[in-house]
């Protein structure tokens, strides 16, 4: 067997682990070469940053696996508390044998548990078998006063090696940390770059972060840069290992939330889930490559395409971040916004920070461009009351199935299928399970090859303060495709 043979068939071995199924179990055609198939995963990983440090804060885990035809064994999954590493001095290695915080047994019903204060620590789950599929976890925390008062909320995160975080800041008054953390045996060593109007701004101090293994480091973004910068931009990248990544936004007026990685840089981009009654609505954008990028802005409102007054379109250069205020775009009714280039496509990302009441009853949310559903996505912790469910189709007609799963203590699954019209956006109230206890999990099946970019919006008001906070949904990665062999082995051996 030669050399190249050798390549092959080690390549092969290290795509069955990623995925969890090696390229030669699926079926082979006629001519020798092997048929792309998507595939159920057998491992997934996630992580759920340090919700709070307010000792006033009440926090909810919720974890769920969609039922699915996924074959195997039946599997597990847990939650368990990790080491919030606060220096250099190695720390890794105690979530490793931990109690679990919590556990899941079966998929189609969601498990819950509950945090009090500012000891909930950070969380680190894994799931394998019939579980891994989809398994989506939620942390969500109730501020009621304080910094950082409001309501956040974040969708745990698998870990990654790159992250882009339109939408940061280190203005006065406001506190935003990104959270990093490492599900390995072995340390990852990270940079944090940050672009501001004027393009890169000098920190050297972001550079060579050592996270060890099995623990988080906090980052307050204002340590990095000497000058106060209203918009930034901010990369992380990991040099070696891989990890997950989070930025919790305090403001001292203006509440705050989790604010999540965007979408990978793409020339047109969708921003799915304004609230009718955002009264302030920013949107920050940046160009990572060598050329500036010109975008056509549309809000996809409730019965079709509009371009926001004074808005038409937005010029960002490259290497630099660009921030417009669009104030209250929506006009009373829900929408998303499209981003699409005028003339030559270049890639960017983007994020909207989002503004609900008035005065000192302001509270905010952050929403990021977002991928499509795709298969599958899903989310979790919904409640009877509160919860917005918002669709935008931005090509094509579609429909989407929505299937309500058990509650966490009791409920009937149910389902409802949406017709999302062309250039469109539906805000709904989700249907909701029969004799409905606790929480439950919602899952979003496309019925067409149609694109649709989904939100979901929840809501507890307190004080007179709208307390919300939005979660994307992109696919839950419950299957993977597994790529077509473009030869068969036995000519490379012949070779």
């Amino acid at each position: 067997m030669n050399r190249t043979t050798l390549s092959l068939i080690a390549a092969a071995a290290a795509l069955a682990a990623v995925t969890g199924f090696a390229a030669v179990n699926a079926p082979a055609g006629g001519d020798g070469v092997t048929a792309a198939k998507r595939l159920p995963v057998e491992r997934t990983r996630l992580l759920c940053p340090e919700p709070s440090t307010s000792d006033l804060a009440e926090t909810t885990y919720t974890a769920f696996t969609p039922t699915s035809e996924a074959a195997g064994r039946a599997g597990g999954a847990a939650l368990f508390p990790v080491v919030k590493q606060l220096t250099d001095a190695p720390q890794g290695g105690k979530g490793k044998g931990a109690k679990p915080f919590l556990t899941q047994k079966e998929p189609g019903k969601p498990v819950s548990g509950e945090e009090s204060g500012a000891e909930a620590p950070t969380l680190i789950g894994s799931a394998d078998g019939r579980l891994a599929p989809g398994w989506t976890a939620q942390q969500t925390t109730s501020v009621s006063a304080g910094a950082g008062r409001g309501l956040h909320g974040t969708n745990c995160t698998a870990p990654d090696t790159d992250f882009w975080f339109p939408g940061a800041s280190t203005a006065k008054g406001r506190n935003d940390y990104v959270h990093l953390m490492n599900p390995d045996d072995a340390a990852a060593v990270v940079d944090v770059e940050l672009y501001g109007p004027g393009g890169a701004l000098k920190a050297e101090v972001g550079e060579s972060i050592q996270i060890q293994p099995r623990s988080s480091v906090p980052v307050l973004l204002s340590t990095l840069t000497p000058k106060p910068q209203t918009n930034l931009t901010m990369h992380v990248t990991a040099r070696s290992g891989r990890v997950a990544a989070a930025v919790q936004s305090s403001d001292d007026e203006l509440g705050g939330d989790w604010l999540p990685a965007a979408a990978d840089p793409a020339p047109r981009l969708v921003l799915p889930g304004i609230p009718k009654d955002a009264t302030s609505v920013r949107l920050v954008a940046f160009a990572p490559g060598a050329d500036d990028a010109d975008l056509k802005v549309q809000l996809a409102s409730p019965t079709g395409s509009i371009t926001p007054a004074g808005h038409e379109t937005l010029h960002v250069k490259s290497g630099m971040t660009t921030a417009v205020d669009l104030g209250d775009v929506t006009k009373g009714e829900a929408g998303s916004l499209v981003l699409t280039p005028t003339e030559d496509p270049v890639p960017v990302v983007a994020a909207l920070r989002v503004t609900r009441g008035k005065g000192t009853k302001q509270e905010t949310a952050f929403i990021p461009a977002t991928a499509p559903v795709g298969a599958r996505a899903t989310v979790a912790d919904n409640r009877a009351k509160g919860t917005t469910l918002s669709l935008t189709a931005p090509d094509k007609t579609t429909r989407v199935k929505v299937t309500a799963s058990p509650g966490t203590e009791a409920g009937e699954p149910t389902s409802k299928t949406y017709t999302v019209k062309q250039g469109t956006t539906l805000a709904v109230a989700p249907p909701v399970p029969a004799g409905l206890k606790g929480s439950y999990a919602l899952t979003l099946e496309p019925q067409s090859d149609a694109p649709v970019h989904a939100s979901r919006m929840l809501e507890i008001p307190e004080n007179g303060i709208p307390m919300f906070t939005i979660q994307s949904l992109p696919d839950d990665r419950g299957t993977v495709e597994v790529p077509k062999a473009k030869q068969d082995l036995k000519v490379l051996q012949r070779g």
